[in-house]
């Protein structure tokens, strides 16, 4: 019986030994396969601009970029009123059907939950993600984690502010959105959201819109 339950435990720890080894394989394997795709990407073109919500002046900045880079998507993630951006990027002579909102974000990790995919789909390597100094070093930090455990490189890129926007940093808010982009990081390797609340400029109504009353920022100077 001893000799049995020995026998047992052998073969336990071999398995344990195995099963340890393969997650390192594995492990090291994606690391240098990312750090491989990583740095390809950062000698690329930018493919696309990220705008994160919580100031117009964001958008406006994206809206000067977009007419010095017009072939760029732009991805706006739970930004200004729809038909505020709208206006603005129309009043910038922008193609506006390149501007894509993504409404389903509630906060700083859901900007990278939800439009992770969508960056993927368009198969971009290196972003311009435009943000305010307020929202610093947070929202760098989630783009190089999240973004950037899928190859994707992130330049950054503040936008000029006048007072001071809604984002506001904190020690405690930092630390739980970086431990959480640290456990995506991994997940979203086998699981990718989907926002159902996903659409381009050009299907903003403005009539439906001034039926309805809308109001901008007034740094937009839009009426």
């Amino acid at each position: 019986m001893t000799r049995f339950w020995g026998r047992k435990a052998a073969l336990k720890e071999s398995w344990l030994r195995r099963t340890y080894w393969g997650i390192g394989v594995f492990l090291s394997s994606w690391l240098l396969i990312n750090t491989i795709a990583l740095y390809h990407a950062a000698h690329s073109p930018i493919d696309a601009l990220f705008v994160l919500g919580g100031s117009i002046r964001r958008e406006i900045y994206a809206s000067h970029l977009l007419q010095q880079n017009p072939n760029l998507p732009v991805l706006i993630s739970q930004g200004s009123s729809a038909p505020c951006v709208r206006l603005l990027f129309q009043r910038s002579a922008v193609p506006i059907e390149r501007v894509w909102l993504e409404q389903c974000a509630n906060s700083t990790f859901d900007n990278f939950y939800y439009s992770l995919p969508i960056l993927q789909q368009w198969r971009v390597h290196r972003i311009k993600l435009i943000t305010s100094q307020t929202h610093l070093p947070r929202a760098q930090w989630l783009a190089q984690i999240i973004l950037g455990a899928h190859g994707i490189w992130v330049e950054t890129e503040v936008a000029p502010e006048q007072g001071v926007p809604g984002n506001r940093e904190s020690l405690l808010k930092t630390g739980l959105d970086v431990a959480r982009s640290l456990v995506w990081a991994g997940l979203s390797q086998f699981y990718s959201p989907r926002c159902p609340h996903l659409l381009s400029l050009p299907q903003v109504d403005l009539k439906v819109w001034r039926d309805r009353g809308f109001r901008c920022e007034h740094q937009a100077e839009i009426e």
